[in-house]
């Protein structure tokens, strides 16, 4: 059986989303000299590789770096778990799991990544938890679920949720990432303006 240490972990972060709180494509927000998905895709760098990108059909996307591919999500409009399919399969014969994101969580932070990627040991799944909420875009997944997902979704089964439910999965209570991420901004995202004012500020940028 492989090790930790030798487990390959790439990124899969997924932009194809409506934005329909926001108003205005998520992906494309301005946060100091970049935007968010190109945020998100240089601080999951800095742990994994390679990185795919999953993108809408129509989606146009800002320059991204060469090592950055960009998947077209297959699926038409069902969701963020027809997004960790797509991607899954893309990175599959690349890496053994991958660190799923949302393009839109700007104050990441690489030593959470990390953290997450060391606890997921011999599970398919490591997500964080407050007990009520499993943050399911900001986890963890094997590839060889892209098969399981895809199943899920033929059953009309469209909630993330359902794959960690259905698979050897681990919760961690966030507190215990709190000495990674003492404020766990990591798990912040940005749905609305509002949550928008809020990471610029936080970030010394607003």
């Amino acid at each position: 059986m492989k090790t930790q240490l030798k487990m390959k972990v790439g990124g899969l972060v997924l932009c194809g989303g409506h934005s329909k709180r926001m108003g205005r494509p998520k992906f494309s927000l301005p946060f100091g000299d970049e935007v968010l998905v190109q945020r998100v895709c240089r601080i999951l760098s800095e742990v994994v590789s390679p990185i795919v990108v999953v993108a809408a059909a129509d989606q146009e996307l800002p320059e991204l770096p060469g090592d950055v591919s960009i998947v077209r999500d297959e699926y038409d409009s069902l969701g963020p778990l027809a997004g960790i399919a797509t991607g899954l399969d893309a990175l599959r014969d690349r890496v053994d799991a991958a660190f799923v994101t949302s393009c839109d969580a700007p104050l990441l932070q690489s030593a959470f990544v990390r953290r997450l990627i060391e606890l997921l040991g011999d599970h398919d799944v490591a997500a964080p938890t407050d007990g009520q909420y499993d943050h399911v875009l900001l986890a963890v997944y094997r590839t060889v679920l892209a098969d399981h997902a895809r199943r899920l979704l033929a059953g009309d089964r469209k909630r993330p949720l359902f794959l960690l439910e259905e698979s050897k999965s681990l919760r961690i209570h966030v507190d215990e990432l709190r000495d990674v991420d003492a404020n766990l901004h990591s798990l912040r995202n940005v749905n609305t303006p509002e949550d928008y004012d809020d990471v610029l500020k936080l970030a010394g940028l607003n």
